[in-house]
């Protein structure tokens, strides 16, 4: 039976793969188990790994270090794919606004670990352990470290603070925010919203012309005179129908079908002149009973040339005579505006002829089995990108060492400029959206695993401790205090959504696994962009804040 024993204990790269594999099979499992509603999901991951360390298992340090960094940034690196092209427009919109109450949580946060060093008489050698695991954050542990390390104070305190306040911290930010919907939630806080570079959502409605300033004017003229953006997708006159071009000229009586977003109604009856009481959005409407002339189709982009191309470059209604009427990104209805950049995946509704519509197909693709496969190549030069990034030392005026993004920071910011600007670059960064979600997984998987596991070997011993005890009470104290103050006031009194307020303190407490239990509880991806939208500058200022307690402190 000794063959049995080395499987499991012996330091080999089989028994790594092994340990790993049962540590997540039995966390994913376990974390199905939903108590009051309420299940971790993959965060239980990190739960069994301190269980397994606490049982004797370990892995090799080498292989532990290395599973543990490359699961930390495959996920952070899909996630700012995933998030990319919706960042910037979200960032203009209220990223501001968001980073300010991060800092805010962060502040808190390091008021209250100052406030603890001085009530209990704690040095602060060891109350910096206590704030990174507290806060999940273990590149500010580590620059905590280093400090410590060129002041010629022993960090083990820190190490240990961080390792029996980590769980908690996890877990804190999650029951913060179940308290914080449970008392402050309203149904109207809860949006899906969309991680789109265009913030559309299209709505179709039906126009009468009965404007007489617009009586004779030609699409173009009423298109450039008006605010909003609309696209014109078919004309009736005298009861045929036809596809409107730019220079189509408008007469009184003509009925339009007009793709729009809903916040440019108002202006577009004051247009037209009448909006028909027809109800266009229904998901079961079927287009091509509209007027047997013209067909309704979707045709899937998935010829890389077309990838980074704007829509007006291609002239499909002048070369085909036909309609772009909404173009659907992972869900999302996009208008079909001239300067909206393809992306492979996208699926454009096309009105035409049923010819010139098979014409288009064969230009854009139309083939969904080529989308099928991720362009893994491009996934890991990303990555790689964003070590280097991550690696590049930041001088800070009067503080003695350089900060750096990390394995967290780099590879998160490389893969929201590729997924925003990689089409722009004719980069194929397209993944399928089950693609993008196994590989989050896997990566997340893999990092809480390694964590618990290096954790367990002496976490129950340091919690016995009394000091370890104080510890955990204190780290919980600054981990769930200011989510729920700040968590409360974005959605009480900043009005931001739940998801965004969710995304928000995710991405101050740098914390991937309370992400998750909000993308798995909330629909859309507001958490996600709003953590993406946080998470840089709360990690660089966590980073720098650890410096700086240990060097005014210590």
């Amino acid at each position: 039976m000794n063959w049995i024993e080395s499987l499991f204990f012996e330091h080999t790269p089989l028994q790594a793969v092994i340990v790993m594999s049962i540590i997540i099979a039995a966390g994913l499992g376990l974390g199905k188990i939903k108590i009051g509603g309420v299940g971790l999901g993959v965060t239980f991951v990190f739960f069994m790994g301190i269980l397994a360390g606490h049982l004797g298992f370990s892995i090799d340090p080498a292989m532990l270090s290395y599973a543990e960094s490359f699961g930390l940034v495959l996920f952070v690196y899909e996630l700012g794919l995933k998030v990319g092209p919706g960042f910037f427009s979200s960032f203009r919109s209220g990223g501001i606004g968001l980073n300010m109450l991060g800092l805010w949580v962060i502040l808190l946060g390091t008021a209250m670990a100052i406030a603890f060093c001085y009530i209990f008489s704690m040095p602060m050698s060891d109350m910096i352990g206590v704030l990174c695991g507290a806060t999940t954050n273990t590149p500010a542990l580590g620059a905590a470290q280093q400090a410590l390390e060129q002041l010629g104070v022993s960090a083990q305190g820190a190490a240990l603070g961080c390792a029996v306040t980590y769980p908690l911290g996890v877990v804190g930010v999650i029951l913060a925010l179940i308290v914080v919907r449970k008392l402050f939630v309203r149904a109207g806080d809860i949006r899906s919203g969309g991680s789109q570079e265009e913030a559309d959502h299209t709505f179709v409605a039906g126009f009468s012309v009965e404007n007489p300033g617009i009586d004779g004017l030609t699409i173009r003229e009423v298109a450039s005179a008006a605010k909003g953006r609309f696209v014109i997708s078919r004309l009736w006159r005298n009861g045929e129908v036809t596809i409107p071009a730019g220079d189509t000229v408008l007469l009184a009586g003509d009925r339009l079908l007009v793709v729009t977003t809903d916040d440019e109604l108002p202006e577009l009856r004051i247009i037209f002149g009448h909006q028909e009481d027809t109800d266009y959005n229904a998901d079961d409407i079927d287009w091509n009973a509209l007027d047997s002339n013209v067909v309704s189709r979707h045709v899937v982009v998935s010829r890389p040339e077309i990838n980074g191309k704007r829509l007006g470059s291609l002239r499909l209604r002048n070369s085909y005579d036909i309609n772009i009427s909404r173009v659907t990104r992972a869900g999302v209805r996009l208008l079909a505006t001239p300067g909206l950049i393809l992306q492979l995946g996208d699926r454009l509704t096309i009105v035409g002829d049923q010819k010139a519509i098979d014409a288009v197909s064969k230009l854009l693709g139309n083939t969904e089995a080529k989308l099928r496969d991720p362009n893994l190549a491009a996934i890991f030069i990303g990555m790689v990108l964003g070590l280097v990034l991550g690696s590049i030392p930041i001088i800070i005026p009067g503080i003695s060492m350089p900060v750096k993004l990390g394995l967290a920071g780099g590879p998160m910011i490389v893969g929201i400029l590729l997924g925003r600007f990689g089409p722009r670059l004719h980069l194929v960064t397209f993944t399928t959206s089950s693609a993008n979600l196994m590989l989050r997984g896997i990566g997340l998987s893999l990092y809480l695993a390694c964590l618990g596991l290096e954790a367990g070997a002496g976490f129950f011993e340091t919690i016995m401790r009394a000091d370890g005890l104080l510890w955990i009470g204190m780290g919980f104290l600054i981990t769930i205090i200011p989510v729920l103050i700040m968590a409360a006031w974005a959605v009480r009194k900043s009005r931001i959504d739940f998801g965004s307020a969710c995304g928000m303190a995710c991405g101050a407490m740098a914390n991937p696994m309370a992400l998750n239990y909000a993308n798995e509880t909330l629909p859309g991806d507001n958490a996600a962009v709003a953590y993406a939208t946080v998470y840089p500058l709360g990690m660089f200022a966590r980073v720098l804040i650890a410096q700086i307690l240990v060097l005014v402190f210590s």
